[in-house]
């Protein structure tokens, strides 16, 4: 498997660029990415349910539909953002129902030292508090999971961003509150969220997953 680093940190850019590799790209890849501050809705949300647009355009926070379903998540500098296409030649799409993409997550952060397990959700917890949420889109013979891996985050600017007005959601779907916390504090050294990715990557890119 190809692992991609994006050069970007512009939301809009690191969705166009998912979409293209999903619609556009044959091989199976991995791409990890850190996006600016921003908030990522799914593709059947009602924005204003989910999201303070005032206090994100105040704060010059951007908002991207995204193409997969799921809930609303922030993005900012402390949060890494990992994404799987993959071609279902090799029953991929199956898998995935089996968390196939998640174990992977999981066994890095394991190496890391944390406690990391998978949820009910497709979520990934560490200390009983989610540190990573999923959602996947499904493309022809091509699927997209993608997650965010919370390392340092600004959770309290990530908790203004997504106080929306529930009155107006009307049929949109719901993001589903949880108590989340960073990975940062939870491990022994301190390090920059580059360093993390790059910890993340190495360990994906020698393991059993990366030869995929």
């Amino acid at each position: 498997m190809q692992i991609i680093r994006s050069p970007w940190s512009n939301p809009f850019r690191n969705c166009a660029l998912e979409a293209s590799l999903l619609k556009e790209c044959s091989d199976n890849v991995l791409l990890l990415y850190i996006n600016s501050p921003s908030v990522i809705v799914g593709r059947h949300q009602t924005v204003a349910a989910e999201v303070d647009e005032k206090f994100c355009a105040e704060n010059n926070i951007p908002i991207v539909r995204r193409i997969s379903g799921g809930g609303a998540v922030y993005h900012d500098e402390g949060n890494v953002n990992y994404a799987f296409i993959v071609n279902n030649t090799d029953g991929a799409l199956e898998l995935a129902l089996d968390y196939a993409f998640i174990a992977p997550i999981v066994a890095a952060l394991r190496a890391l030292g944390l406690d990391a397990v998978v949820g009910d959700r497709k979520e990934i917890r560490c200390g009983g508090y989610k540190v990573s949420g999923t959602a996947s889109h499904v493309s022809g013979s091509r699927q997209l999971f993608h997650g965010t891996l919370l390392y340092n985050t600004n959770l309290q600017q990530m908790e203004r961003a997504l106080k929306g007005n529930p009155a107006l959601r009307g049929k949109g779907i719901p993001s589903i509150p949880d108590k989340v916390a960073n990975i940062a504090p939870l491990l022994p050294v301190r390090e920059s969220t580059e360093q993390f990715l790059l910890r993340i990557a190495d360990f994906l890119q020698h393991s059993d997953f990366g030869k995929r």
